[in-house]
């Protein structure tokens, strides 16, 4: 089974292309799931967590059956929330797939982060805008900025260094908000031929290649551990 997390203020529409891909090639859609959490394709409530970790024991609670194994994929600063996931439940997550990780900690101040954003929307296809501006109203725009402020000093390479199941490192060719040397700095890292940071959206063909690698891991009678970086396919049951 594979559980995708959207990527800050995005709802289950940002993953739909990379669904729609993943299903034509072959991936029952009954082992596909859109995990929303607060921040991330929904508003923040009173008393939600804000903090990776908090979203990470609400996604484990509410989408990780126990007795099942999944591959999760985060996108953006979700990818905060999967990594933290595997590691309060390795025995439930037999994979991950990270698309842009953030935030790398060189940019991770309020104008470094905006100056990235910026440089990467340059490449962006503008057509995705008015699906995005839906997504961002829906989730809120205060409610975003309080996640992101909770989550930007959140290290990523220290909550990979505590996972033990196979990464996946995915970012587009023109992502300056995730680039190709921090991508690589935390294991295994593609850059795909075209894109930049909404690739799930815009790129969903090029993001299931990649997704689709690890879906096998999910397979009962898997192997229940496996060490992180591993290539899937040499890795037998």
């Amino acid at each position: 089974m594979l559980v995708l997390v959207p990527g800050l203020g995005l709802g289950p529409e940002a993953w739909a292309p990379t669904i729609q891909a993943l299903v034509r090639a072959g991936v029952d859609p009954g082992d596909l799931v859109v995990a929303t959490l607060p921040g991330y394709g929904r508003p923040v409530g009173a008393g939600d967590p804000v903090g990776p970790r908090g979203s990470a024991r609400r996604l484990v609670d509410g989408w990780l059956r126990a007795g099942r194994r999944v591959v999760l994929v985060g996108h953006s600063s979700s990818c905060k929330v999967v990594v933290h996931a595997a590691s309060l439940v390795p025995e439930r997550v037999a994979g991950l797939v990270l698309v842009g990780p953030t935030t790398d900690p060189r940019a991770a101040t309020w104008p470094r982060l905006a100056g990235r954003w910026l440089a990467t929307a340059a490449h962006e296809d503008p057509r995705q805008v008015p699906s995005l501006a839906r997504q961002y109203l829906r989730t809120g725009l205060r409610h975003m900025v309080r996640v992101m402020d909770a989550t930007r000093h959140d290290a990523i390479a220290d909550g990979l260094a505590e996972v033990r199941c196979p990464v996946r490192i995915v970012r587009g060719a023109h992502d300056r908000i995730a680039p190709d040397d921090w991508c690589s700095s935390l294991g295994p890292a593609v850059t795909l031929a075209a894109g930049a940071h909404m690739v799930p959206l815009t790129h969903g063909d090029l993001v299931a290649r990649e997704v689709a690698g690890m879906v096998g891991l999910a397979a009962p009678g898997a192997a229940t551990r496996r060490e992180r970086g591993t290539n899937p396919g040499d890795v037998g049951p």
